[in-house]
Protein backbone atom coordinates (compact mmCIF):
# COMPACT_ATOMS: atom_id res chain seq x y z
CA UNK A 1 0.00 0.00 0.00
CA UNK A 2 2.71 2.42 1.15
CA UNK A 3 4.76 1.53 -2.51
CA UNK A 4 1.37 2.58 -4.33
CA UNK A 5 0.63 5.88 -2.95
CA UNK A 6 3.92 6.56 -3.35
CA UNK A 7 4.15 5.97 -6.89
CA UNK A 8 0.70 7.50 -7.18
CA UNK A 9 1.52 10.67 -5.36
CA UNK A 10 5.21 11.31 -7.51
CA UNK A 11 3.15 10.33 -10.98
CA UNK A 12 0.21 12.25 -10.18
CA UNK A 13 2.33 15.65 -9.38
CA UNK A 14 4.84 15.04 -12.51
CA UNK A 15 1.36 14.95 -14.56
CA UNK A 16 -0.33 18.25 -12.98
CA UNK A 17 3.33 20.22 -13.13
CA UNK A 18 4.38 19.07 -16.63
CA UNK A 19 1.06 18.47 -18.52
CA UNK A 20 -0.56 21.86 -17.54
CA UNK A 21 -1.88 24.38 -19.75
CA UNK A 22 -0.75 27.92 -18.44
CA UNK A 23 -2.68 30.78 -19.66
CA UNK A 24 -1.31 33.33 -21.78
CA UNK A 25 -2.03 35.87 -19.18
CA UNK A 26 -0.36 34.11 -16.36
CA UNK A 27 2.95 35.06 -14.89
CA UNK A 28 5.15 31.98 -14.29
CA UNK A 29 9.15 32.14 -14.13
CA UNK A 30 11.71 30.42 -16.10
CA UNK A 31 11.95 28.21 -12.81
CA UNK A 32 8.40 27.13 -12.82
CA UNK A 33 7.48 29.60 -10.17
CA UNK A 34 3.44 30.69 -10.89
CA UNK A 35 2.87 34.10 -9.87
CA UNK A 36 -0.72 36.38 -9.78
CA UNK A 37 -1.46 38.78 -12.78
CA UNK A 38 -0.72 42.62 -10.60
CA UNK A 39 -3.64 44.83 -10.91
CA UNK A 40 -4.65 48.21 -9.46
CA UNK A 41 -7.36 47.82 -6.87
CA UNK A 42 -10.06 49.63 -8.86
CA UNK A 43 -9.94 46.74 -11.51
CA UNK A 44 -11.20 44.45 -8.79
CA UNK A 45 -14.13 45.68 -7.62
CA UNK A 46 -11.85 47.99 -4.67
CA UNK A 47 -11.37 51.22 -3.78
CA UNK A 48 -8.15 52.25 -3.61
CA UNK A 49 -8.47 55.03 -0.80
CA UNK A 50 -10.00 52.74 1.24
CA UNK A 51 -7.58 49.61 0.81
CA UNK A 52 -4.38 51.93 1.32
CA UNK A 53 -5.60 52.47 4.88
CA UNK A 54 -3.89 49.18 5.97
CA UNK A 55 -0.42 51.05 5.69
CA UNK A 56 -1.57 53.25 8.38
CA UNK A 57 -2.40 50.15 10.97
CA UNK A 58 0.56 47.82 9.99
CA UNK A 59 3.10 50.72 10.29
CA UNK A 60 1.43 52.02 13.69
CA UNK A 61 2.05 48.14 14.82
CA UNK A 62 5.25 48.40 13.89
CA UNK A 63 5.96 51.41 15.82
CA UNK A 64 4.77 50.18 18.78
CA UNK A 65 6.92 47.26 18.45
CA UNK A 66 4.38 44.64 17.91
CA UNK A 67 5.79 43.64 15.28
CA UNK A 68 9.35 44.23 13.21
CA UNK A 69 8.08 44.08 9.91
CA UNK A 70 5.25 42.69 7.63
CA UNK A 71 4.34 41.71 3.84
CA UNK A 72 0.49 42.26 3.12
CA UNK A 73 -0.59 40.08 -0.10
CA UNK A 74 -4.70 41.01 -1.04
CA UNK A 75 -5.88 38.80 -3.66
CA UNK A 76 -9.43 39.31 -5.24
CA UNK A 77 -10.93 37.77 -8.07
CA UNK A 78 -7.57 35.26 -8.84
CA UNK A 79 -5.35 38.57 -9.10
CA UNK A 80 -2.80 40.28 -6.71
CA UNK A 81 -4.78 43.76 -5.73
CA UNK A 82 -1.87 44.57 -3.33
CA UNK A 83 1.01 43.22 -1.88
CA UNK A 84 3.20 45.47 -0.05
CA UNK A 85 6.51 45.45 2.46
CA UNK A 86 6.52 46.97 5.42
CA UNK A 87 9.84 47.59 8.36
CA UNK A 88 12.11 45.25 9.05
CA UNK A 89 13.36 41.58 7.58
CA UNK A 90 15.68 42.12 10.40
CA UNK A 91 16.40 43.70 14.03
CA UNK A 92 18.87 41.77 15.43
CA UNK A 93 21.84 41.71 15.08
CA UNK A 94 21.71 43.76 11.96
CA UNK A 95 18.86 45.79 10.63
CA UNK A 96 17.86 44.65 6.86
CA UNK A 97 14.69 45.95 5.38
CA UNK A 98 11.68 43.74 4.74
CA UNK A 99 11.01 42.72 0.88
CA UNK A 100 7.58 41.17 -0.66
CA UNK A 101 9.65 38.07 -1.42
CA UNK A 102 10.64 37.33 1.93
CA UNK A 103 9.80 34.05 3.38
CA UNK A 104 8.45 33.20 6.48
CA UNK A 105 8.48 30.61 9.28
CA UNK A 106 4.45 29.82 9.06
CA UNK A 107 4.54 28.31 12.55
CA UNK A 108 0.68 26.78 12.71
CA UNK A 109 -0.67 28.04 9.39
CA UNK A 110 1.44 25.13 8.08
CA UNK A 111 -1.32 22.92 9.95
CA UNK A 112 -3.58 24.14 6.92
CA UNK A 113 -0.86 24.98 4.07
CA UNK A 114 1.05 21.82 4.60
CA UNK A 115 -0.67 19.21 6.21
CA UNK A 116 -4.55 19.54 5.55
CA UNK A 117 -3.71 20.50 1.63
CA UNK A 118 -1.91 17.10 2.28
CA UNK A 119 -4.26 14.89 3.96
CA UNK A 120 -7.40 16.51 1.68
CA UNK A 121 -5.13 15.47 -1.54
CA UNK A 122 -4.82 11.89 0.29
CA UNK A 123 -8.14 11.47 1.48
CA UNK A 124 -9.65 12.41 -2.31
CA UNK A 125 -6.58 9.87 -3.97
CA UNK A 126 -8.25 7.16 -1.96
CA UNK A 127 -5.96 6.96 1.32
CA UNK A 128 -8.48 6.87 3.91
CA UNK A 129 -11.95 7.77 5.03
CA UNK A 130 -12.79 10.52 7.26
CA UNK A 131 -15.04 8.10 9.25
CA UNK A 132 -11.64 5.36 9.68
CA UNK A 133 -10.38 5.08 13.15
CA UNK A 134 -6.97 6.48 13.72
CA UNK A 135 -5.80 3.20 15.22
CA UNK A 136 -6.61 1.42 11.31
CA UNK A 137 -3.22 3.56 10.55
CA UNK A 138 -1.44 4.32 13.68
CA UNK A 139 -1.18 0.32 15.68
CA UNK A 140 -1.29 1.42 19.57
CA UNK A 141 -3.30 4.66 19.21
CA UNK A 142 -5.49 4.75 22.31
CA UNK A 143 -9.60 5.71 22.46
CA UNK A 144 -11.33 7.73 24.51
CA UNK A 145 -12.40 5.94 28.05
CA UNK A 146 -15.11 6.91 29.87
CA UNK A 147 -13.44 7.15 33.71
CA UNK A 148 -16.65 6.22 35.11
CA UNK A 149 -18.21 3.52 32.94
CA UNK A 150 -14.78 2.57 30.84
CA UNK A 151 -16.71 2.75 27.79
CA UNK A 152 -14.78 3.07 24.77
CA UNK A 153 -15.19 6.16 22.06
CA UNK A 154 -12.79 5.17 19.02
CA UNK A 155 -11.07 8.93 17.49
CA UNK A 156 -11.50 9.46 13.68
CA UNK A 157 -9.53 11.02 11.16
CA UNK A 158 -12.25 13.62 10.94
CA UNK A 159 -11.88 14.20 14.85
CA UNK A 160 -8.10 14.93 14.22
CA UNK A 161 -9.16 17.27 11.10
CA UNK A 162 -12.00 19.32 13.30
CA UNK A 163 -9.78 19.64 16.85
CA UNK A 164 -12.51 17.52 18.19
CA UNK A 165 -11.07 14.43 19.29
CA UNK A 166 -10.32 15.22 22.88
CA UNK A 167 -6.00 14.88 22.54
CA UNK A 168 -4.42 17.89 25.06
CA UNK A 169 -3.86 21.05 23.08
CA UNK A 170 0.13 20.68 23.33
CA UNK A 171 2.98 18.49 25.55
CA UNK A 172 6.15 19.85 26.00
CA UNK A 173 9.12 18.39 24.56
CA UNK A 174 10.88 17.83 27.68
CA UNK A 175 8.01 15.92 29.05
CA UNK A 176 8.60 13.12 26.20
CA UNK A 177 12.25 13.14 26.21
CA UNK A 178 12.03 12.58 30.22
CA UNK A 179 9.20 9.85 29.32
CA UNK A 180 10.13 8.08 26.48
CA UNK A 181 14.47 8.95 27.04
CA UNK A 182 14.86 10.23 23.12
CA UNK A 183 13.76 13.45 21.14
CA UNK A 184 12.81 11.44 17.91
CA UNK A 185 9.44 11.13 15.71
CA UNK A 186 8.87 7.84 17.13
CA UNK A 187 9.18 8.32 21.14
CA UNK A 188 6.55 11.58 20.35
CA UNK A 189 3.87 9.58 18.35
CA UNK A 190 4.36 6.65 20.76
CA UNK A 191 3.45 8.92 23.51
CA UNK A 192 0.53 10.79 21.72
CA UNK A 193 -0.76 7.13 21.13
CA UNK A 194 -1.62 6.86 25.15
CA UNK A 195 -1.66 9.70 26.82
CA UNK A 196 -5.04 11.21 28.43
CA UNK A 197 -7.99 11.92 25.88
CA UNK A 198 -10.03 14.57 27.83
CA UNK A 199 -13.00 14.35 26.38
CA UNK A 200 -15.49 12.39 24.22
CA UNK A 201 -14.43 12.83 20.50
CA UNK A 202 -16.90 15.31 18.50
CA UNK A 203 -17.71 16.82 21.41
CA UNK A 204 -15.63 19.47 22.24
CA UNK A 205 -13.48 21.72 20.27
CA UNK A 206 -9.81 21.86 21.53
CA UNK A 207 -7.37 23.33 19.38
CA UNK A 208 -4.56 20.73 19.79
CA UNK A 209 -0.78 20.72 17.93
CA UNK A 210 -1.26 17.03 18.63
CA UNK A 211 -4.11 16.21 16.06
CA UNK A 212 -2.32 17.40 13.29
CA UNK A 213 0.98 15.62 14.30
CA UNK A 214 -1.23 12.55 14.53
CA UNK A 215 -2.31 12.84 11.08
CA UNK A 216 0.87 13.54 9.84
CA UNK A 217 2.37 9.90 11.44
CA UNK A 218 -1.19 8.62 9.17
CA UNK A 219 0.41 10.24 5.94
CA UNK A 220 3.57 8.85 6.17
CA UNK A 221 2.43 5.55 7.47
CA UNK A 222 -0.08 4.90 4.44
CA UNK A 223 2.46 6.46 1.81
CA UNK A 224 5.60 5.91 3.20
CA UNK A 225 6.51 9.50 2.57
CA UNK A 226 7.02 12.11 4.74
CA UNK A 227 4.93 15.02 4.96
CA UNK A 228 7.83 16.93 3.85
CA UNK A 229 7.86 15.12 0.62
CA UNK A 230 4.43 14.82 -0.11
CA UNK A 231 3.09 18.15 0.50
CA UNK A 232 6.27 19.18 -1.82
CA UNK A 233 5.46 17.09 -4.83
CA UNK A 234 1.48 17.13 -4.56
CA UNK A 235 1.10 20.52 -3.13
CA UNK A 236 3.68 23.32 -3.45
CA UNK A 237 5.57 21.58 -6.80
CA UNK A 238 1.69 21.67 -8.62
CA UNK A 239 1.22 25.15 -7.81
CA UNK A 240 4.34 26.25 -9.15
CA UNK A 241 5.39 27.55 -5.10
CA UNK A 242 8.91 27.74 -5.27
CA UNK A 243 9.32 29.27 -2.16
CA UNK A 244 7.55 27.69 -0.07
CA UNK A 245 9.04 24.29 1.70
CA UNK A 246 9.63 22.54 4.63
CA UNK A 247 13.71 22.27 5.54
CA UNK A 248 14.59 25.36 4.23
CA UNK A 249 18.04 24.92 5.29
CA UNK A 250 18.21 22.29 2.70
CA UNK A 251 17.57 24.95 -0.12
CA UNK A 252 20.20 27.49 -0.28
CA UNK A 253 18.01 29.96 -2.81
CA UNK A 254 15.28 30.03 -0.02
CA UNK A 255 17.20 30.06 3.02
CA UNK A 256 18.68 33.41 1.58
CA UNK A 257 14.92 35.02 1.29
CA UNK A 258 14.11 33.76 5.04
CA UNK A 259 13.33 36.30 7.59
CA UNK A 260 14.51 35.46 11.46
CA UNK A 261 12.34 34.49 14.33
CA UNK A 262 13.31 34.33 18.23
CA UNK A 263 16.91 34.92 19.57
CA UNK A 264 18.33 31.67 21.25
CA UNK A 265 19.40 33.12 24.73
CA UNK A 266 21.60 36.25 24.30
CA UNK A 267 23.42 34.36 20.81
CA UNK A 268 21.92 34.36 17.07
CA UNK A 269 18.27 33.94 16.61
CA UNK A 270 16.45 30.95 14.49
CA UNK A 271 16.78 30.95 11.15
CA UNK A 272 15.79 28.38 8.60
CA UNK A 273 14.63 26.44 11.81
CA UNK A 274 11.64 26.17 13.04
CA UNK A 275 10.12 28.11 15.99
CA UNK A 276 7.93 25.65 17.54
CA UNK A 277 9.53 23.15 20.36
CA UNK A 278 7.76 19.59 19.24
CA UNK A 279 8.35 20.51 15.12
CA UNK A 280 11.71 21.62 15.77
CA UNK A 281 13.14 19.36 18.73
CA UNK A 282 10.83 15.86 18.07
CA UNK A 283 10.01 16.15 14.82
CA UNK A 284 13.86 17.77 13.63
CA UNK A 285 11.51 20.28 11.29
CA UNK A 286 9.49 17.23 9.18
CA UNK A 287 5.67 17.91 11.19
CA UNK A 288 2.30 18.51 11.34
CA UNK A 289 1.84 21.38 13.62
CA UNK A 290 4.44 23.88 12.35
CA UNK A 291 7.59 23.47 9.63
CA UNK A 292 6.51 25.28 6.72
CA UNK A 293 8.02 28.39 5.53
CA UNK A 294 6.76 30.50 2.70
CA UNK A 295 6.04 33.95 0.90
CA UNK A 296 3.34 35.79 0.26
CA UNK A 297 3.73 35.58 -3.14
CA UNK A 298 3.45 31.75 -3.04
CA UNK A 299 0.62 32.18 0.05
CA UNK A 300 -1.31 34.38 -3.11
CA UNK A 301 -1.52 31.38 -5.47
CA UNK A 302 -2.66 28.85 -3.16
CA UNK A 303 -5.50 31.11 -2.29
CA UNK A 304 -5.89 31.78 -5.63
CA UNK A 305 -6.46 28.21 -5.96
CA UNK A 306 -8.41 27.59 -3.08
CA UNK A 307 -11.29 30.57 -4.95
CA UNK A 308 -11.57 28.71 -8.20
CA UNK A 309 -12.74 24.73 -7.13
CA UNK A 310 -8.32 24.20 -6.48
CA UNK A 311 -7.25 25.23 -10.16
CA UNK A 312 -4.74 28.11 -11.07
CA UNK A 313 -3.58 28.59 -14.24
CA UNK A 314 -4.31 25.17 -15.41
CA UNK A 315 -2.68 23.40 -12.05
CA UNK A 316 -4.95 21.08 -10.32
CA UNK A 317 -4.01 21.13 -6.66
CA UNK A 318 -7.72 19.53 -5.55
CA UNK A 319 -10.60 18.63 -7.19
CA UNK A 320 -13.74 20.67 -6.55
CA UNK A 321 -15.55 18.76 -4.35
CA UNK A 322 -12.71 18.33 -2.60
CA UNK A 323 -12.05 22.09 -1.64
CA UNK A 324 -15.72 22.00 -0.96
CA UNK A 325 -15.63 19.92 1.63
CA UNK A 326 -12.70 20.46 3.58
CA UNK A 327 -13.61 24.20 3.73
CA UNK A 328 -17.11 23.76 4.74
CA UNK A 329 -18.17 22.72 8.73
CA UNK A 330 -19.36 19.31 7.99
CA UNK A 331 -22.30 18.46 9.01
CA UNK A 332 -23.07 17.43 12.86
CA UNK A 333 -19.60 19.56 13.64
CA UNK A 334 -21.26 22.85 12.97
CA UNK A 335 -21.21 23.77 16.90
CA UNK A 336 -16.95 23.55 16.37
CA UNK A 337 -16.72 25.87 13.90
CA UNK A 338 -13.93 24.09 12.31
CA UNK A 339 -13.81 22.69 8.36
CA UNK A 340 -11.37 19.77 7.88
CA UNK A 341 -8.19 21.46 8.88
CA UNK A 342 -9.68 25.44 8.73
CA UNK A 343 -10.82 27.69 11.06
CA UNK A 344 -14.48 28.67 9.80
CA UNK A 345 -15.97 30.18 12.89
CA UNK A 346 -14.59 29.32 16.38
CA UNK A 347 -13.54 30.90 18.88
CA UNK A 348 -9.62 31.01 17.00
CA UNK A 349 -11.14 33.39 14.17
CA UNK A 350 -10.25 36.71 15.44
CA UNK A 351 -8.02 36.98 12.57
CA UNK A 352 -11.12 37.32 10.29
CA UNK A 353 -12.35 40.32 11.64
CA UNK A 354 -15.30 41.43 11.64
CA UNK A 355 -16.86 41.98 7.27
CA UNK A 356 -16.20 39.15 5.53
CA UNK A 357 -18.87 36.22 5.23
CA UNK A 358 -19.36 34.74 8.57
CA UNK A 359 -19.47 31.24 8.43
CA UNK A 360 -17.82 30.74 4.62
CA UNK A 361 -14.98 32.03 5.55
CA UNK A 362 -12.16 29.81 6.38
CA UNK A 363 -8.48 30.76 7.27
CA UNK A 364 -5.67 29.68 9.90
CA UNK A 365 -2.88 31.57 12.07
CA UNK A 366 0.59 31.03 13.23
CA UNK A 367 2.01 31.43 16.62
CA UNK A 368 5.49 33.73 14.60
CA UNK A 369 2.59 36.07 13.52
CA UNK A 370 1.24 34.75 10.23
CA UNK A 371 -1.97 34.90 9.25
CA UNK A 372 -4.14 33.38 5.87
CA UNK A 373 -8.02 34.31 5.54
CA UNK A 374 -10.38 33.49 2.26
CA UNK A 375 -13.33 34.31 1.63
CA UNK A 376 -15.07 32.63 -1.28
CA UNK A 377 -17.96 34.54 -1.07
CA UNK A 378 -16.28 37.65 -2.32
CA UNK A 379 -13.45 36.07 -3.91
CA UNK A 380 -11.13 37.29 -1.32
CA UNK A 381 -7.73 36.74 0.22
CA UNK A 382 -5.92 38.11 2.64
CA UNK A 383 -2.28 36.85 3.76
CA UNK A 384 -0.28 38.49 6.46
CA UNK A 385 2.96 37.74 7.33
CA UNK A 386 4.84 38.85 10.11
CA UNK A 387 7.35 37.40 12.84
CA UNK A 388 6.39 39.45 15.82
CA UNK A 389 9.02 37.21 17.84
CA UNK A 390 11.74 38.54 16.66
CA UNK A 391 13.76 39.21 18.09
CA UNK A 392 11.93 38.68 21.62
CA UNK A 393 8.40 36.57 21.93
CA UNK A 394 7.40 40.11 23.37
CA UNK A 395 5.35 41.06 20.35
CA UNK A 396 1.41 40.66 19.17
CA UNK A 397 -0.63 40.54 16.34
CA UNK A 398 -4.05 39.65 17.25
CA UNK A 399 -5.77 43.36 17.25
CA UNK A 400 -3.69 44.38 14.02
CA UNK A 401 -5.03 41.00 11.36
CA UNK A 402 -8.92 41.83 12.67
CA UNK A 403 -8.14 45.68 12.06
CA UNK A 404 -6.50 44.54 8.24
CA UNK A 405 -9.33 42.21 7.81
CA UNK A 406 -11.67 44.68 8.12
CA UNK A 407 -10.36 47.84 5.92
CA UNK A 408 -9.55 44.74 2.74
CA UNK A 409 -13.24 43.83 3.57
CA UNK A 410 -14.69 47.81 3.80
CA UNK A 411 -12.57 48.45 0.10
CA UNK A 412 -14.68 46.02 -1.72
CA UNK A 413 -17.57 48.39 -3.52
CA UNK A 414 -18.13 45.86 -6.24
Amino acid sequence: MKRFFKAFAVCAAALIVFGACTPSNAATDSNGTVRLERVKPSQVGMDEARLSRVDEVINASIEKKEIPGAVLAVVRDGKMAYIKAYGNKSVYPEVVPMTEDVVFDLASCSKVVGTAMSMNHLMESGGFRLTDRVDMYIPGFQPYVDPETGKKTNIRMIDLLTHSSGLPSYVSPEVVIKDKGKDDPDSLMSYICTMRRKHVPTTTFEYSCLNFITLQNVLQNITGMTLAEYAQKNIFDVLGMTSTTYLPKNKPEIMAKVAPTEKKGEGECFLGEVHDPLARVMNHGNSGNAGVFSCAEDLAVLAAALMNGGNYNGRQVLGKQTVETMTQVPAGFEHLGRSLGWDNYSDYNSNQGNLFHKTRTFGHTGYTGTSFIVDPVSKTAVILLAHRVHPEDKGGVARLRALVANIVAGSIVK
